[in-house]
């Protein structure tokens, strides 16, 4: 970790180091660890906010390509800071097969360095930049996409996996 100026930052996260475990509420009720899924890829994706139009395309489009992802012995797991029951009616609402964890303190979000400073209609505020990271079996980072747009993501995703 790096201190700079009161703010403590952490070191960047690089391709082929541990993914940081944690441990999240989930939209299925039960308490979920990445850790639990050692032996499967996990596509790990963080989402600034359930039932906005570039959230929601982005849950559909993997959604679409759930089987897919299950062919490749891959898990989904999206990631917000929105309550577990927001969760649960955006994944009852859009029909997704997937879990959706509930980061409310931030902690996972700052973990994976996901939280940035955003401006809208002139105001400043933290939120979640779109992003996702592809964990192999053995729990390391294998890729890693920021900044990410909604549209064709979840395809993008599943080419990667197709080519390890």
């Amino acid at each position: 970790m790096k201190e700079a100026q009161g703010h403590i930052f952490m070191e960047e996260l690089l391709i082929g180091q541990k993914a940081p475990d944690f441990e999240l509420p989930a939209s299925n009720g039960k308490t979920v660890r990445l850790s639990q899924y050692a032996g499967n890829a996990v596509v790990l994706y963080f989402y600034p906010k359930d039932n906005t139009a570039g959230c929601t395309l982005e849950a559909r489009e993997f959604r679409d390509l759930y089987d897919q992802f299950v062919q490749k012995k891959a898990v989904i797991l999206g990631v917000s800071r929105d309550s577990v029951q927001s969760h649960e009616r955006f994944a009852a609402k859009q029909g997704l097969p997937f879990l959706l964890l509930s980061d409310r303190d931030g902690a996972v979000c700052n973990a994976y360095q996901v939280l940035k400073e955003k401006t809208l209609y002139g105001k400043k505020s933290i939120g979640i930049e779109r992003s996702t990271f592809i964990i192999d079996p053995e729990g390391n980072i294998q890729q890693i996409y920021r900044k990410v747009k909604s549209a064709g993501h979840a395809a993008a995703v599943l080419q990667a996996l197709q080519q390890r």
